[in-house]
């Protein structure tokens, strides 16, 4: 068992959401039951209303659930307050989003900086730190830049580098090339495959077939229910 638990990343049992109570309560999660293990790679779809952001924001920890468990590497995250949701948020999770989400008059390197200030890494340490995330990510050499310099490309492969510097146990990706071109998409996609391989934990909300198709498994949600969850193509290519 305890081989298990190292493996686990996290784990969702019977959770469910429910916003709202009696004739006007809306239940955006039923009963989901979630295991992601350590190095996967899961991409999560459906259509608007199939409950794929609420799940986004209790995986994050920017909610807690009505009903059941939520296991993050043996946290129990369902049973902390708010100061101990923002310390995990900050030290265990990796947030990549659809709008960069990039402080604007700050350069590239402080950008990726600001969760280890926050974290109180001393500067040195924290330097090293960025500029081996952006380097990792591809734009090293537009590490002095402000977003407005960069490409849509260049500001979405900042952010990946900021959700990775603080080495969390998951990365989180929502609709990560909603605002990029075909060939930016794939770029990005291609760095998130290269973290999968080195190891990262990724979990990604897309309405793409062909996004969801990098990831290792797809789960489909249907009215806050898993329809089905299964491992993809790139999962038998990983593993011949």
């Amino acid at each position: 068992m305890s081989t298990v638990r190292r493996r686990t990343t996290l784990v969702l049992k019977s959770v469910s959401k429910t916003y709202g109570a009696g004739d006007v309560a809306v239940h955006a999660l039923r009963g989901i039951d979630l295991r992601v293990e350590r190095g996967d790679f899961v991409a999560v779809m459906g259509a608007s209303g199939s409950g794929k952001s609420t799940l986004m924001n209790l995986i994050g920890c920017l909610d807690v659930p009505s009903e059941g468990r939520y296991l993050l590497e043996g946290i129990d995250v369902s049973r902390l307050d708010d100061y101990e949701l923002a310390f995990i948020r900050n030290r265990k999770i990796g947030f990549v989003f659809q709008s960069y989400n990039l402080v604007p008059r700050t350069t590239a390197l402080r950008n990726v900086e600001l969760p280890l200030i926050y974290a109180r890494v001393p500067k040195s340490e924290r330097r090293r730190r960025a500029e081996e995330a952006l380097v990792a990510v591809g734009v090293g050499d537009r590490m002095h830049h402000v977003p407005s310099q960069l490409s849509g490309g260049q500001q979405q492969r900042v952010a990946i580098a900021r959700a990775i510097v603080t080495e969390p146990a998951i990365v989180l990706a929502d609709e990560p090339t909603g605002n990029l071109d075909s060939a930016s998409g794939r770029e990005v996609m291609e760095i998130f495959v290269g973290l999968n391989r080195a190891g990262r934990t990724i979990v990604m909300i897309t309405h793409e077939a062909d996004i969801a198709a990098y990831a290792k498994r797809v789960i489909h949600l249907v009215d806050g229910r898993v329809e089905s969850d299964g491992r993809t193509g790139a999962a038998a290519a990983v593993s011949a």
